[in-house]
């Protein structure tokens, strides 16, 4: 068969019980369901069948579906992994490199717990609209009415506040300027100890050691979790290749690998950078199924969680269907 499901998580943790009830995640309890699901409906693959799928066009079974965790929280140690090991299903995981190595949150990760830790979205946008006055002059910034216009729209998921949060601090300020801000909400409203927070909140290198020896997969997710599509690629170079020798301290191969990449971002340059690296499938954030006969293996699509049911006895969706047809 040449269809695929490649379903992806970020956090799944007991929400109920965490400190951070209203961080965008998946309960455990849900997961437990969704997992009963796909073994209902789907036969789950590992990163190894997909690989040889691609390289030697050796077949998948009917209905594959494979199981792909980003960002490498430590919640995927302890409530993902006994799972899986528990059904003796596969997954696929995938660290930010230099987070786990330095102890440090990226910036996303703080984005979100500053989201998670502030119920009124409409005290941030405030925040970050004195923040632009104080800096409008030094960087040249357009008013602030331009980047609401620009990064306050309905997402997905996300109401506009929460969207302007998040591109205003990802992506459409300057660098610098919102590295600043991030990391100043960041202390005021989540920890001023970033380096216990980090340990808590990403597996350690003997943790994806462990998952890696016991038939898991730990792949690459960059070393600094950049927008890969937004750098040149020189920089794009160095990311991999130390992102490719933190696999190596892992214990996962270099030699035939799978790139997951940050926010989903890529471009020709990349794709040339990873062909050049034997670099055997690559994982975006595109909505939709996998076609190995005709799509791009270096940019293979995934279905989010949301996506599919989370109720064992749930009958099959629209993509359960299209899956069952293939």
């Amino acid at each position: 068969m040449s269809e695929l499901s490649i379903v992806m998580y970020h956090y799944v943790r007991d929400l109920r019980r965490s400190r951070y009830p209203e961080i965008k995640g998946l309960d455990v309890a849900l997961f437990r369901e969704q997992l009963a699901y796909f073994k209902k409906h789907y036969r789950v693959i590992s990163a190894y069948d997909l690989m040889d799928a691609v390289e030697d066009e050796s077949p998948l079974p009917p209905r594959a579906l494979m199981l792909t965790f980003d960002d490498g929280y430590v919640d995927h140690f302890a409530e993902v992994f006994p799972l899986l090991h528990r059904e003796k299903l596969p997954g696929c995981f995938f660290p930010p490199a230099r987070a786990v190595e330095e102890n440090l949150v990226l910036d996303v990760n703080k984005i979100h717990f500053v989201l998670a830790s502030v119920e009124d979205k409409d005290v941030l946008v405030d925040y970050i609209y004195r923040a632009l006055d104080e800096a409008r002059t030094e960087y040249q910034l357009q008013p602030n009415e331009f980047y609401w216009n620009k990064c306050g729209v309905e997402g997905r998921y996300d109401p506009p506040a929460v969207m302007f949060v998040k591109r205003t601090l990802q992506r459409d300020l300057p660098l610098q300027l919102r590295r600043d801000i991030t990391n100043r909400l960041f202390t005021r409203f989540v920890s001023s100890d970033e380096a216990s927070f980090s340990k808590e909140l990403y597996m350690s290198l003997d943790q994806l050691s462990c998952l890696q020896s016991s038939g898991m997969y730990v792949g690459s997710h960059g070393f600094n979790h950049y927008w890969l599509d937004a750098i040149p690629q020189q920089e794009q170079e160095v990311e991999i290749d130390q992102s490719l020798k933190f696999l190596e301290r892992v214990g996962s191969s270099s030699e035939r690998w799978i790139m997951c990449f940050p926010y989903g971002g890529y471009n020709e340059s990349l794709l040339s950078v990873l062909e050049a690296r034997n670099c055997t499938v690559g994982l975006t954030t595109e909505q939709g199924m996998v076609d190995l006969a005709n799509d791009n293996p270096l940019a293979m699509s995934r279905l989010d969680t949301n996506d599919l049911p989370k109720a064992a006895n749930s009958e099959p969706n629209e993509w359960t269907k299209r899956a069952i047809r293939a």
